[in-house]
């Protein structure tokens, strides 16, 4: 080896990177019961069984659930360029039509939005498979369902945190895709990649209202009777205690429980009174639909819980659940698409002027402020009525009050605009 050669091989080679293959993980992914680690609910401690389906045979759920969803898909979302004159409407490119016109070929915008914030609070995640156009922009969004995705996570030193989807798609077949092929919007989360499953973390509060309405139907199955004890002074055997119970139960329960009881071998029958005014059955019931509008983040008073609703101000409660219990869910789906779909420049925006609009005269008053304010024309207040607009300068000027000069610029002449005798234009006299 001469000398050059010892320099060369001194020379330390720069480090490669290396990312995992794009290959399908190694388990059987063609079951949502075969992915490890997907919880969807389990048993409660009042012994009542908790998942998706339980879960929404609550009244209470399945309202809140609704007004959730409901109020969410029906807030569109546009696509809107930065410039220098300010924000533009961009709804006509593909990625503005994608969620304003059709996300697939087979769901409306609202459709889409509703089944998006179902999957997010439901199971905490919502997937989506992105197909593509021959310019490589998206075409059409096809939902996955819940348990038939898993993130695999890789860490870089250079890029950071890089993830996968390791993904059952609806015609089968599985694969891992990279991040820009699966639309992700996570819910609240604690690892900063999967959204929390509220229906397992809120197993047992569920669980206490699907046990409390077993209850009910249970009892009101048998006729509304309390449990009945059948007594004898005479000894009974083992086998006859059975016959006995499963002869009263077919003759006497269910809906047949108000029937006369004929009995004989000196039997007695004996009612267990249940006081549901002392065990405050109506107050456990009432306290349970407050509980669940705190699981799914809703008012009481809007899933009809209306024991301490107050109707003073509907347009400030309006306000509040677009600020407090919507706004989250808004900031995180626009930003999501933002991040998947939107250009250089551009971005989603949830539009949720007609959630605030109130009544009619606080709208006409704010409208008056702003016309007078010379903030908007008057064919910009017509259209947000739903109103044609008014031909020339009527509806297209701006006003500017009269008694109101532009900073730096001299008074305009004109009757009125004349100073007083002896004053000069700062208003002092000479």
């Amino acid at each position: 080896m001469g000398i050059f050669d010892m320099f060369r091989a001194a020379k330390a080679a720069p480090a490669e990177r290396v990312e995992p293959p794009l290959v399908a993980s190694a388990s059987p992914v063609q079951s949502e019961s075969q992915w490890k680690g997907f919880v969807t609910g389990g048993v409660s401690k009042t012994g009542a069984r908790v998942n998706e389906t339980t879960a929404l045979s609550i009244p209470a759920t399945l309202q809140a659930l609704r007004i959730l969803t409901g109020v969410f898909a029906m807030t569109p979302m546009h696509y809107y360029e930065k410039t220098d004159r300010g924000r533009m409407s961009a709804d006509k490119e593909p990625e503005g039509q994608l969620f304003t016109l059709a996300p697939n070929s087979h769901q409306t915008p609202f459709a889409f939005m509703e089944i998006l914030l179902a999957d997010v609070l439901l199971s905490g995640n919502f997937y989506a498979f992105r197909s593509r156009d021959r310019l490589g922009r998206t075409r059409a969004l096809t939902r996955l369902k819940p348990g038939t995705v898993l993130i695999a996570e890789y860490f870089d030193r250079v890029e950071g945190t890089i993830l996968f989807y390791d993904a059952t798609l609806p015609d089968g077949t599985r694969e891992r895709f990279a991040a820009r092929d699966i639309f992700h919007v996570p819910g609240f989360s604690r690892d900063g990649l999967q959204g929390l499953n509220p229906i397992a973390y809120a197993r047992d509060a569920l669980g206490g209202a699907i046990s409390t309405s077993d209850h009910t139907s249970k009892f009101w199955n048998k006729g509304g009777r309390p449990s009945t004890v059948l007594s004898t002074e005479q000894k009974v055997g083992r086998d006859d205690k059975m016959r006995i119970r499963n002869d009263w139960q077919s003759l006497y329960a269910g809906p047949d429980g108000d029937m006369v009881a004929v009995l004989d071998q000196d039997l007695k029958a004996t009612f267990l009174s249940h006081d549901m005014r002392s065990s405050q059955f109506i107050e456990t019931r009432q306290f349970q639909v407050v509980d669940l509008a705190r699981v799914w983040g809703v008012p009481p008073h809007l899933i009809f819980d209306l024991s301490k609703a107050t109707f003073g101000n509907i347009e400030q409660q309006s306000l509040e659940f677009v600020i407090y219990h919507l706004g989250p869910h808004y900031a995180r789906v626009a930003q999501a698409a933002t991040r998947a779909f939107a250009l250089e420049g551009h971005y989603f925006e949830h539009l949720t002027d007609a959630l605030v609009k109130g009544d009619l005269k606080s709208r006409m008053e704010a409208y008056w402020q702003q016309r007078q304010a010379g903030m908007v024309n008057a064919n910009e207040l017509r259209r947000r009525e739903n109103l044609p607009d008014i031909e020339g300068a009527a509806g297209s000027d701006y006003w500017m009050p009269g008694n109101m000069l532009v900073v730096g610029q001299p008074r305009p002449e004109g009757p009125g605009n004349t100073p007083p005798d002896g004053a000069s234009e700062t208003g002092e006299g000479e």
